[in-house]
C-alpha cells in the first residue's frame, strides 16, 4: 500500500457508565484516531492513549503531536509491502507506542483487506471464537459492584475482574467470594500497593485469585519478582511490559505468571506478536486487556486474542457495555455463552462508520494530498 494521506481525528464518546480505577473515573473518552489513505483504501487504526497522563506518559495531546509532527510525515508518500516494515521506520522517534500502534495497526489491516484475507489470520490466529471477561470499575458502593457483577454472570462472562486500591480490597473481595465463590475472578491494582503492603497483600490469598495485576510500580520488574515469592496469587504486569524484551526479563526474574498483552501499549502487532511468542516459549499464558477502545481497536483486539497462546478470557468485551453507538456495524457481540465469533470477512471484518465519526470529530487535520 502507498500512503497518500493519512487523516488524525480526536472525537469524544461517552461511556454508558463511569469506569473508575485507582488513577481516577472516567464518564467521556477522548479518542485518537488515525485513517491510511492509499490505493483506493481507508485503513483504520485507533490510539489508546487516554485523556490524562496517569495511566501512561503518553495522552491524547502528547499522541496528537507525535502524529502530527513526526510520525505522518514518516509513513506519506511511502510504499509498504507488508505492515512489518512500520516498526523499523518508526523506531528513529523514540517511545510514543501508543501513537505508533495506530498507524502499524492500520497498515495491518491494509495489508490484510489487499490480501483479501481476514486480519487474523494474517496475524497468524486459529481460534474461531475467544473467550470474553469483563473489568468493571470501582464503583460508588459494593452493593452497586455486586450487582454489576451479577448483570455480567448472567450476560455470560467467563471471567470477572475488579478494580482494587487501598481501602476498596480485602472487603470487597470478600463480598464477592461470599456470594459467589467459584467464579473465576481476577483484580487489578493499577499499581496502587507498595512493598510495605506485602502483609496486606498476603491476604489476596484467600480469595482464590486467577490472578493480581500490576499491584506495584508500573515500570518495575524487580520488586514484583520479590513480591511473587511471599504470595500464592499469580501476579500478572501490564503496564511494565513495553515490549519483548521486559517480557522476558520479568520472565526471567519470575516477576509474574501471566503476562497481560494491550496491543497499543506495547506499539502494534509486530511487538505484540513478539511478546506473545516470548511468553508462549516460557510457557506463560498471556490475555488481551482493554483500554475503553471503540469498535475499531476492539476488533484489533479481537484478531489478536485468536493467537495460540491467549488462554484466558480477556477483557474484549461487547461493544454494548461501554457504548450507546458504536463507530462500527456489526457492533462487536458476546454470545450467552462468553463467547466472542471471529468475523471471516477481508480486514477486521467490521465496517467503519464513517458518516458517525464525522458527527463526533471535534478536530482533525489531513496530512498528504488524498
Amino acid at each position: 500500500m502507498k500512503i497518500e494521506a493519512i487523516t488524525v481525528r480526536e472525537i469524544r464518546m461517552p461511556l454508558v457508565h463511569f469506569f473508575e480505577t485507582s488513577f481516577g473515573r472516567t464518564t467521556e473518552r477522548a479518542i485518537l484516531l488515525v485513517t491510511l489513505h492509499g490505493d483506493g483504501l481507508n485503513a483504520w487504526g485507533e490510539c489508546v492513549a487516554g485523556e490524562n497522563p496517569f495511566y501512561s506518559s503518553e495522552w491524547v495531546d502528547s499522541a496528537w503531536v507525535t502524529l502530527a509532527k513526526f510520525l505522518a510525515p514518516l509513513v506519506v508518500g511511502r510504499e509498504f509491502a507488508t505492515a512489518r516494515e512500520c516498526p523499523p521506520l518508526l523506531a528513529q522517534v523514540k517511545g510514543h507506542r501508543m501513537a505508533k500502534a495506530a498507524i502499524e495497526n492500520a497498515l495491518w489491516v491494509a495489508e490484510a483487506v489487499e490480501k483479501n484475507v481476514p486480519l487474523w489470520k494474517l496475524l497468524g490466529g486459529t481460534r474461531r471464537q475467544i473467550e470474553c471477561g469483563v473489568s468493571i470499575g470501582i464503583q460508588d458502593s459494593v452493593e452497586q459492584l455486586l450487582e454489576k457483577i451479577e448483570t455480567e454472570l448472567a450476560a455470560g462472562y467467563r471471567r470477572i475482574k475488579v478494580k482494587v486500591k487501598p481501602g476498596w480490597d480485602v472487603k470487597v473481595l470478600e463480598r464477592i467470594r461470599g456470594r459467589w465463590p467459584d467464579i473465576l475472578l481476577s483484580c487489578d491494582a493499577n499499581s496502587a500497593y507498595r512493598m510495605d503492603d506485602v502483609e496486606h497483600l498476603k491476604r489476596f490469598d484467600e480469595f482464590g485469585l486467577l490472578m493480581m495485576e500490576q499491584p506495584l510500580w508500573n515500570d518495575d520488574f524487580f520488586l514484583h519478582a520479590r513480591l511473587q515469592k511471599q504470595i500464592k496469587t499469580a501476579i500478572c504486569l501490564d503496564e511494565s511490559i513495553r515490549h519483548a524484551r521486559d517480557a522476558e526479563a520479568a520472565l526471567q526474574l519470575g516477576a509474574c505468571r501471566i503476562v497481560n498483552i494491550k496491543v497499543g501499549r506495547v506499539g502494534g502487532f509486530s511487538e505484540a506478536l513478539r511478546v506473545h511468542d516470548v511468553c508462549r516459549s516460557h510457557d506463560v499464558p498471556v490475555w488481551c486487556g482493554g483500554m475503553l477502545e471503540t469498535g475499531i481497536g476492539r476488533a484489533h483486539n479481537v484478531a489478536l486474542s485468536t493467537l495460540e497462546n491467549f488462554r484466558l478470557p480477556g477483557d474484549v468485551s461487547a461493544s454494548k457495555r461501554y457504548w450507546k453507538e458504536d463507530i462500527v456495524e456489526p457492533e462487536v457481540e458476546v454470545t450467552r455463552e462468553g463467547m466472542i465469533n471471529v468475523p471471516d470477512a477481508a480486514g477486521t471484518g467490521y465496517r467503519v462508520r464513517e458518516e458517525l465519526i464525522e458527527t463526533l470529530t471535534v478536530r482533525k487535520e489531513v496530512f498528504g494530498r488524498r
